[in-house]
């Protein structure tokens, strides 16, 4: 299968080898896209690298934020220009048509930085895709004058970070080459995981695919509880550019969704998913006032603070470690208690589309770590993220389900939503719904789907006696459905 995958990916394929070379990268703090950008351009054709060039490269162009007082010295001061790698957004004055430029990772904010036309003329293209930008910036110096009696930080050059092309339908056509089984392996080695550690496992690989849902379907909202040392931290914050981990400590509506004194839009607007991890750690300083704000955005994608609109397209993941006399394999004990107090509420918790049961996921061990050719992280994600603006999974999705009189709209959604995803992920090449065998839907997508709602609706009969005895409708495959090949 390695000989396929890297004839059909050819340089979207890297060597990975965390078992030996996992230190370095650890000892560098360096997220997986970042990691396999590197590994992309230092690698030679067998997979070799110079660890020491590496490392020098990383110490010259990944500045840590302490080091933004030297950088400031060499370009204010000393009038040099310095080049490194940062996320960039861009501001656009209507007033003025002055282009200016944050480096949020270092609080340079657009009051002390332009962007001048020549210069944006060569990389408006790059800049002007989204938010936030990765790639090599280089910074100078313009001193003020007497039309600008304040000097400013002038981006002289810029360099995407992905400096191919992001072409999904060659991405789609890809995968016909690989069977269903060869596909989750190739998605685990994707995301830094060691297929044969699973031991042909198809339900623990499966699940821990599960957590990469929200990767390319917006709005999804999952919780998942899991025993420690599970992987979950690694996945939400390492794996992809597009995403918010937020660990332990203090989460204001502010910084999740609009900072009212700051004027500034919070987290779910400027990511694919915003991921809670140790939920049960966290603080909300005003319940009350997050609460609602959750409720809204989760049923929504948007929600009003003060005169306001927030919209995202993030969806929101809750994490949290679980005890082991606590893990129900049915999902009937009460799994929700130790969760903090905001989300005791059933009216929010049914805003989350399904449950992740990770005790399904083996604790993280040496055997599943990747060692050997796989798919770079970085382009993988830049995938799914193409992926969330395809809608057309979604109606073939709505059009394979068969959806029972008076099913309850949140139900349905739900189950849509969360198999809509496990089309994208799992069968990307579909194209219409006769591309894919009833069976293989219903197992792959419908009944996974399925089955994650369940348990959400069960634990909201533990919270809410309104909700007890209330099953979640029986949806089925179309019958018209054919077996394809």
């Amino acid at each position: 299968m390695i000989e396929k995958l890297r004839n059909c990916f050819d340089e979207m394929v890297v060597y990975k080898d965390l078992k030996k070379t996992g230190n370095i990268f650890f000892s560098l703090s360096l997220p997986s896209f970042m990691r396999d950008w590197l590994l992309k351009k230092f690698e030679d054709e067998n997979g070799n690298f110079d660890a020491d060039e590496l490392v020098h490269f990383v110490k010259t162009y990944l500045p840590r934020k302490d080091d933004w007082t030297s950088i400031k010295n060499r370009v204010v001061v000393d009038r040099e220009r310095v080049k490194f790698l940062a996320k960039v957004s861009v501001d656009i004055d209507i007033k003025t048509s002055e282009v200016s430029f944050f480096l949020s990772d270092f609080g340079l904010s657009s009051k002390d930085s332009i962007i001048e036309d020549s210069v944006w003329q060569t990389c408006k293209d790059d800049l002007v895709r989204g938010r936030e930008t990765w790639g090599m910036v280089e910074i100078g110096y313009r001193p003020p004058d007497e039309s600008e009696k304040r000097g400013k930080i002038k981006l002289t050059a810029f360099k995407t970070f992905c400096p191919y092309t992001i072409d999904v339908e060659y991405f789609k056509d890809a995968r016909r080459e690989f069977d269903t089984a060869e596909w989750l392996d190739v998605l685990l080695g994707a995301v830094d995981y060691n297929a044969s550690g699973y031991l042909g496992d198809e339900e623990k690989k499966l699940t821990m695919l599960t957590r990469l849902l929200p990767f390319l379907e917006k709005n999804l909202n999952l919780i998942e509880l899991a025993p420690k040392g599970t992987g979950k931290s690694y996945l939400f914050g390492n794996v992809s550019r597009f995403g918010w981990l937020a660990s332990g400590g203090v989460m204001s509506r502010a910084k999740m969704f609009y900072d009212v004194s700051r004027r500034t839009d919070g987290l779910v607007a400027n990511n694919d998913f915003v991921t809670l991890d140790e939920v049960q750690t966290i603080t909300f300083p005003d319940v009350d006032e997050m609460r609602g704000a959750l409720k809204s955005f989760c049923e929504n994608g948007y929600c009003n603070i003060g005169n306001h609109r927030v919209d995202g397209d993030a969806g929101v993941i809750l994490c949290g470690n679980i005890k082991k006399e606590t893990m129900d394999e049915d999902g009937f004990g009460n799994m929700f208690e130790e969760l903090p107090p905001v989300f005791h509420e059933s009216a929010l918790i049914e805003r989350f589309h399904g449950f992740i049961k990770g005790w399904n996921i083996p604790r993280m061990n040496d055997d599943l770590k990747i060692s050997g050719w796989a798919l770079n992280s970085e382009y993988f994600c830049s995938i799914m993220h193409e992926l969330r603006d395809d809608m057309s999974y979604r109606a073939i999705v709505d059009e394979l389900i068969e959806v029972p009189e008076a099913a309850d709209t949140r139900d349905t959604e739900a189950v849509k939503r969360i198999a809509t995803a496990y089309l994208k992920l799992l069968f990307p090449q579909v194209r219409s719904a006769d591309d894919i065998t009833a069976r293989e839907f219903k197992r792959y997508c419908l009944d996974r789907a399925r089955k994650m709602r369940d348990t959400i609706k069960y634990q909201l009969g533990m919270l809410d006696v309104e909700y007890r005895g209330k099953d979640i409708p029986t949806f089925s495959v179309r019958p018209d459905s054919e077996e394809v090949g």
